[in-house]
């Protein structure tokens, strides 16, 4: 097996223990950092992708979603033939890490049994106002821009080297990417919730569908292709954005 696939493995489920653990700390009943409000949870994703990135960074690159790695596919940044192994490794990743971010809180689920949407949204995204197809359309634009900035930061202008050595991208790179990440949730998020990953989503989704979880209604199936279409989609237009404009 390429250690590749292994990376973004541990790299989106550290993404996601943690991206969905800010979540579950501010929303659950009895955490002591219930109420603490978007700008922890925007800062928690960034902190969460940044530690995921120092993981796999050096091995894999650190994709760490399916919609990086097509649109750095499409760009010419990255091989077509590692494309399957690198989105069933960061989905798998992620439904590791969300039922470990289950695990963890456990007693806190169970108190807050009588909250099936709070719940659920620990897990995975769901709109603000539900209105599929402009929630699709923010997911599309609010990826596009994540995958095109990706793209810009690797270009030779923002790269870093010193001595004719350069900095690999899972050290230095963590920390603008990490920025990125901040900056879409707080000035994207509001609609939906800024999934921009369907690794991030999907698979906390299936894993909130299987697990034993107390009063956790439904699973929002009827929106679960937004957060996958619209990524997905927004990352490919961004590789052809990038390649138009570079």
């Amino acid at each position: 097996m390429n250690p590749a696939y292994l990376f973004e493995f541990l790299g989106t489920l550290v993404l996601v223990l943690l991206g969905d653990g800010v979540c579950a700390a501010c929303s659950l009943n009895k955490s002591k950092a219930k109420g603490a409000g978007w700008v922890v949870i925007t800062l928690g994703w960034g902190f969460a992708v940044m530690a995921g990135v120092f993981v796999a960074g050096p091995i894999s690159g650190a994709h760490l979603n399916p919609a990086v790695t097509l649109g750095l596919a499409i760009a010419g940044k990255f091989g077509w033939d590692l494309v399957i192994g690198y989105i069933i490794a960061q989905m798998l990743g992620g439904f590791v890490g969300a039922v470990l971010v289950w695990l963890f809180y456990k007693d806190h689920y169970k108190a807050t049994a009588d909250e099936p949407g709070t719940m659920l949204g620990t897990f995975c995204t769901m709109p603000a106002i539900s209105n599929p197809w402009r929630n699709f359309l923010c997911e599309v634009i609010a990826t596009c821009l994540l995958v095109f900035l990706i793209l810009a930061l690797g270009t030779n202008g923002n790269a870093f080297g010193f001595g004719g050595a350069s900095a690999s991208t899972g050290s230095l790179g963590a920390f603008p990417v990490t920025c990125v990440i901040m900056s879409l949730g707080m000035s994207l998020g509001g609609t939906t919730g800024y999934a921009l990953n369907p690794a991030r989503d999907l698979s906390p989704r299936l894993a909130h569908a299987v697990l034993p979880i107390t009063g956790k209604g439904d699973s929002g199936w009827w929106y679960s292709w937004v957060p996958v279409a619209g990524p997905m989609v927004g990352g490919a237009l961004a590789a052809a954005l990038f390649l138009l404009v570079f």
